[in-house]
């Protein structure tokens, strides 16, 4: 089942042709306002409603869409809670976007840690803005990278170092290393040709790829 998140930050006109085939289309409180310059109705609105507004949101309820909402004295933001949204619907096909930009950096942040979060392990959840594409890579696993030849793929490990990163077909090949928490030894690698892999033993790895395509 595939579900598109929309949250409150930066979107790219090319980011709506991700809705379609979209089982379930979710607004992250003000990223309905997003749906709406693309004259799109999602399915629910989650979230603490200070974005787009109580009354706002009732002229959606009444055109059947389910609001779902929340006090601003909350411990989750809304991007997680319409996560959380989704995943109870059984989507395993996960779109993230409006996640990236926006006023708040702290958000932005918050945001892109939460996609390696341990919770959503297991699906196929990725942010999109544009032609850049961020998903987490957890240890024991392979992911294939979309890209082209030229694209550029940087490599972050999140909570704490990633351990045993290998590469195919990347420029600057990693056989086994470990990248640190907060260094920059995995930033701004190059897809050589297409069928390009990253693979980690332990830890997480962020994998952002930045080109003309992204990952749909």
């Amino acid at each position: 089942m595939k579900a598109v998140v929309i949250a409150h930050g930066d979107v790219d006109p090319r980011d709506r042709a991700l809705l379609e085939g979209a089982d379930l289309i979710v607004a992250a409180d003000g990223g309905t306002l997003a749906l709406e310059r693309w004259g799109v109705v999602p399915h629910a609105i989650v979230g603490d409603l200070d974005s787009l507004g109580v009354e706002r949101a009732a002229e959606y309820a009444a055109q059947g869409v389910t609001v779902v909402p929340y006090s601003a004295e909350k411990d989750e933001s809304d991007l997680e809670l319409a996560i959380a949204y989704a995943t109870t619907a059984k989507a395993d096909d996960i779109v993230l976007l409006g996640i990236l930009g926006g006023a708040r950096f702290d958000h932005e942040i918050a945001n892109t840690l939460l996609i390696a979060a341990d919770g959503y392990r297991g699906r196929r959840m990725r942010a999109v803005r544009g032609d850049v594409t961020v998903r987490a890579l957890y240890g024991g696993e392979t992911l294939d990278l979309g890209g082209a030849a030229g694209d550029l793929v940087t490599l972050l490990a999140a909570r704490g170092d990633a351990e045993g990163v290998r590469t195919h077909r990347l420029r600057y090949p990693l056989a086994g290393e470990t990248l640190h928490f907060g260094a920059a030894r995995g930033l701004s690698n190059v897809v050589v040709s297409t069928g390009a892999t990253v693979k980690c033993d332990r830890g997480v790895l962020l994998v952002i790829e930045t080109g003309s395509g992204g990952v749909s």
